[in-house]
Formats: C-alpha cells, structure tokens, sequence
C-alpha cells in the first residue's frame, strides 16, 4: 500500500512544484516588464553620477562618454515604456529625476568653476535645465517647449571631446544652449524608436559609433544628430508630421 501511495504523492509534489516555478516565472516577467523602462532610466541615472565622480578625479573625456551613453539611453527608456505598455507616473518622476542628474548636474560640472563667473554660469546651467523639466509644459501634442536638455548635454560633451575641453568654446556653446533651453521655442516629440526607419538607423549608429570611442567620428557623428534636431526640428524629427502622413496614407 505505501509503495503505491508514494508514487502518487510524489507525482502531486512535482505538480505542484512545476506550478509554482511557472507561478513565479510569471512574476518575474510581468515585473521585468513593468519596470524596463525604469532600469533604463536608472542606467541613465547611474551613468549621469559616474560622470560626476570623473569628472571630479580629472577624466573628463570618460565623463562625456558616460553622458552620450545616457542621452542613448534616455531616448530609449519611453519608448521601451510605450512598447510593453509600461508607463507609469513612477516611471516618469524617475526619468526626470534622471535627467536632471545626468543632463543638469553632471553636464554643468564640464564647465570646470574656477572663478566667480564661471560658477554662476554653472549654476545658471542647472537652473535652466531644472526650468526645463519642470515648467516648460505644453499641452500640443507632440511637441516640446524648450529645447530638451539630452541633446543641450550631447553637444556640450562632444564639443569637449573635439575641442579637448577647451573651456571658452564650451562656455560659449553652454550660453547658447541655455538661451535654446528658455526661449520656450516648441521641439518635436523625437520618438525615434517609434518612427520612420531611417530614425531607427540613426540611433542604432549611434549605438554602434559608442564602441569607437577613441575616434573622432563618434563625436561628430552625435553632435550632427543633435545639430540637425535644432536646426531642422520640423522638417527632420517632427513625430507628429509622420503620423498626419502614415494616416492620410
């Protein structure tokens, strides 16, 4: 009698063992699911205070690399949102969080403070980008107020990266940057994982131009993508031009 009942007792356990596995396999995907976006956003993060603390111990150069990572990642992480349906208002407190680390904080330390001026230049540079996140809403779809502050920070670092920190050029360049950031100008929504394909080929050469790093193709590479999304907002990058055309199509 006991070796037949034990079989059977065994056969339930494994049941119910393989049931639970598959339980928690479950789990684990829905919360890996739901929280892509947010591992992105805070890989952005982490890269944005890696580029504080080099900058801090002198290797400036690894710093701007560290915020071209974080630019390519902040332009991931919402459409990795939109695509598994994932958004969330923790989602979003925590990319601007993000942002403002990686593209207020650790992009105004490349300007290096060693006077009065250049210190409230710094400031000012925070300021701006915090003015950014905060309160240059707009209730237009599609469309940003302000220049949004991941491309003000990928100009700024390859123009450290081409210019060898040279720090008139980037003060220059950091002025003009804050005036883009405040003239509350409308930017197009980039979305350009959600876009026309060759949108996607521009992000996946930058992808591909980041293991090149020693090269200066790398920088020149991302300072045009971010020229050309100042300079020719509408007729490049306007998200919402392309939808009007997929529907009238």
């Amino acid at each position: 009698m006991l070796m037949q009942i034990a079989p059977s007792g065994l056969v339930v356990h494994a049941k119910k063992v393989i049931r639970s596995w598959q339980l928690s396999h479950h789990q684990t995907l829905e919360f890996l699911r739901k929280n892509a976006a947010n591992f992105l956003s805070l890989s952005n993060m982490l890269t944005g205070l890696m580029s504080i603390l080099c900058t801090l111990n002198g290797f400036g150069q690894l710093a701007c690399w560290l915020l071209l990572i974080g630019f390519m990642l902040d332009l991931a992480d919402g459409a990795v949102a939109r695509h598994l349906n994932a958004c969330s208002a923790l989602g979003a407190k925590l990319d601007d969080f993000a942002d403002f680390t990686s593209f207020g904080l650790a992009t105004s330390l490349l300007l290096q403070t060693q006077g009065l001026l250049d210190a409230i230049l710094v400031i000012v540079y925070v300021l701006a980008v915090l003015a950014r996140l905060c309160f240059f809403s707009t209730e237009i779809p599609f469309m940003y107020r302000g220049l949004p502050c991941p491309y003000a920070s990928a100009i700024l670092a390859c123009t450290s990266l081409l210019t060898g920190s040279n720090l008139v050029v980037l003060r220059a360049v950091a002025v003009i940057m804050i005036l883009f950031m405040v003239d509350q100008g409308f930017y197009p929504h980039d979305k350009i994982l959600e876009s026309q394909l060759w949108k996607k080929v521009v992000f996946a050469g930058g992808v591909l131009t980041m293991f090149c790093a020693s090269s200066p193709l790398a920088c020149l590479y991302h300072l045009a993508w971010s020229t050309s999304y100042i300079l020719f907002p509408d007729t490049l990058w306007n998200f919402k031009v392309y939808c009007c055309r997929q529907l009238r199509d």
